[in-house]
């Protein structure tokens, strides 16, 4: 019992009297090495992002893909609460476009409703294939969406999403329907 007593008093003499080193080098301040975890974690978001999004097609595609460029173009007849949208899709890209049904989404505070456009009374356009120069309109009238749900006439913004067949996000655009205070 003895011999024990001394193998931990030597130990723990041991473990408390190594002399502290002290390293004359200078490290990296705090702020600095907080900012280039930050910068890295962001660009791996974008990277994520990225590749995510790409996906379907692959990134290697994507690099030397030509982008169509679609621009979308929502009017409204009147100022404040209007009673018809009309939107005009041009296809000012490169090449042609085969466009899916765009989505209409009307959008409040706290949530939002969203409608799939098909077509104006009972002609169905979509999916409709835009040569290169081409423009389409389409007019929406808004009071079959109230008749359908009236709580959508207190929606202050309507947003107009154009993708392609496959899913692709080609263009978008919003217009206020009524004065808000946000």
């Amino acid at each position: 019992m003895n011999w024990m007593m001394n193998v931990l008093t030597n130990l723990l003499l041991a473990g408390t009297s190594t002399p502290l080193t002290v390293s004359n080098e200078i490290g990296p301040e705090g702020h600095k090495l907080i900012w280039f975890f930050l910068s890295i974690v962001l660009l791996g978001l974008i990277v994520y992002g990225y590749v995510r999004r790409n996906k379907s097609t692959g990134w290697k595609k994507n690099i030397f893909r030509k982008r169509s460029k679609i621009t979308v173009q929502l009017k409204k007849d009147r100022v404040y609460r209007p009673r018809y949208l009309e939107v005009t899709v041009i296809n000012n890209g490169p090449t042609d476009v085969d466009l899916g049904a765009p989505m209409l989404i009307l959008k409040g505070m706290w949530y939002s409703r969203k409608f799939k456009l098909k077509g104006n009374g009972n002609n169905w356009f979509y999916p409709l294939y835009l040569m290169k120069g081409q423009v389409h309109t389409l007019n929406i009238d808004l009071q079959r969406f109230y008749g359908f749900d009236r709580t959508l006439k207190r929606m202050p913004k309507a947003r107009v999403v154009v993708n392609d067949v496959n899913g692709r996000r080609l263009a978008s655009t919003q217009v206020l329907l009524r004065q808000t205070l946000f």
